[in-house]
């Protein structure tokens, strides 16, 4: 491991120039949701697709009513009832109109709609004759024109978005039931350390309950991924190698390790990786300055993240999470960043980028701020302030303390 700090820029750089993107597949909208559109959404029908009404009331022709008024009503006779669904095209006459509910297709000689707060008397008498006392305020009022939100052919979810509710709705009302995507990322989580013990399990002098893989499998899995094999070694080298030949063997395309990186004698990753694909380096932040990435003989990309659980949480966030991303085509790779004034002051590293698990301060909708999630400040092993933060402070390494009312890039969670 080289004694020369990298940049976080210059660490993200190498990572992204390794990534590939993941095969398309085709998969049923119902399917979808957190996937990455990997073609883009064109609308197979119009939206909408025909011209509906936009209210509960009257089909009818404008010139009919144009001067309708309270004191000068306009009397109409009904001659078609049309619910939503409905299939008719009632030619309508002077001085008719059609009964229609909202979404209903509007008929053809139609060119407004007169809601039934318009009428003397409203839906409970409106299968014979209606009397418009409001005039519309010009055609085509409450009409919902075939085409005015998208056209078939037409853009309605970018290529490198993810599939949310909205989306996956947008698509179906397009007409589309299938979508491109790209194939979720196949990801192995391996954590290393002699003292880690399964979580509840009894613990004996020197033991620590085992977190960061559960912690490493739930990111990737919020990023789009798919765990394939998940796992906790000891410092051996022969137990790193199985963990390594199980990943291999579930195909996996990235490998994520935690611990084992640093400088210590008993770095498992470091001493079996050492010398191959695998580059083992610093970088200039905290937590997370050692750090490995690489590809292993299988082609998978490696991460060998650092061991204590904020550091992990750090490094996932900084270098594995835009990977995920980038593979799966999205288009916007990175957590959205705000600036907002510090709740109160800290102190921060010198010469490294601080990355502070955070709290944001909402109870004034117009001032937001950012404070520690925890008393520790960023210290690595506060596992516990992780329960707390929901962003991330990132503070420039050449800024040697932050002042209550600093402004600070607050990089969310969620």
């Amino acid at each position: 491991m080289s004694d020369e700090l990298r940049t976080v820029e210059e660490q993200v750089a190498r990572v992204l120039a390794e990534v590939a993107p993941t095969a398309a597949e085709s998969v049923p909208l119902a399917q979808a949701q957190g996937r990455t559109l990997q073609r883009d959404v064109r609308a197979a029908v119009d939206i909408p697709v025909f011209d509906n009404s936009a209210m509960d009331g009257f089909a009818v022709r404008y010139a009919d009513v144009a001067a309708a008024d309270p004191q000068h009503p306009v009397t109409l006779r009904v001659v078609a009832d049309l619910p939503a669904g409905t299939a008719l095209d009632p030619v309508l006459q002077a001085g008719e109109a059609a009964r229609i509910m909202t979404g209903s297709p509007v008929p053809t000689s139609a060119d407004t709609i007169v809601p039934f707060e318009d009428t003397v008397g409203g839906l409970a008498d409106s299968l014979t004759d209606v009397i418009v006392r409001h005039a519309p305020q010009a055609t085509g009022v409450h009409l919902r024109r075939r085409a005015a939100d998208a056209s078939v052919g037409d853009v309605i979810v970018a290529a490198g978005t993810a599939l949310g509710p909205l989306q996956l709705s947008a698509a179906a009302a397009s007409g589309v039931a299938v979508v491109s995507v790209h194939a979720r990322p196949r990801v192995a989580v391996i954590s290393t350390g002699s003292e880690l013990v399964a979580a509840g399990e009894p613990l004996g002098r020197g033991q620590i309950p085992e977190s960061n893989g559960l912690l490493l499998a739930a990111l990737a899995t919020d990023a789009g991924a798919e765990i394939v094999w998940r796992t906790s070694v000891d410092d051996t080298d022969a137990a790193f190698l199985e963990a390594l030949r199980r990943a291999a063997e579930a195909r996996a395309d990235i490998v994520i390790t935690s611990g084992g990186v640093s400088a210590g004698a008993f770095e498992v990753v470091k001493n079996v990786l050492q010398g191959s694909d695998v580059a083992f380096s610093k970088v200039a932040m905290q937590p997370g300055k050692p750090q490995a990435f690489g590809r292993l003989p299988t082609g998978a990309l490696l991460f060998g993240l650092p061991g204590n659980p904020v550091s992990s949480a750090v490094s996932f966030e900084v270098f594995v999470r835009p990977a995920l991303l980038r593979m799966q085509g999205r288009s916007e790779i990175y957590r959205p960043i705000l600036r907002l004034p510090a709740a109160s002051g800290w102190r921060t590293p010198p010469s490294r980028r601080q990355y502070l698990p955070a709290a944001i301060d909402r109870s004034d909708p117009a001032r937001w701020t950012v404070r520690p999630a925890t008393g520790g400040g960023s210290g690595s092993h506060l596992a516990g302030g992780l329960a707390r933060a929901e962003a991330y402070a990132i503070v420039a390494a050449e800024i040697d303390a932050v002042a209550e009312g600093d402004l600070v890039d607050v990089m969310l969670m969620a």
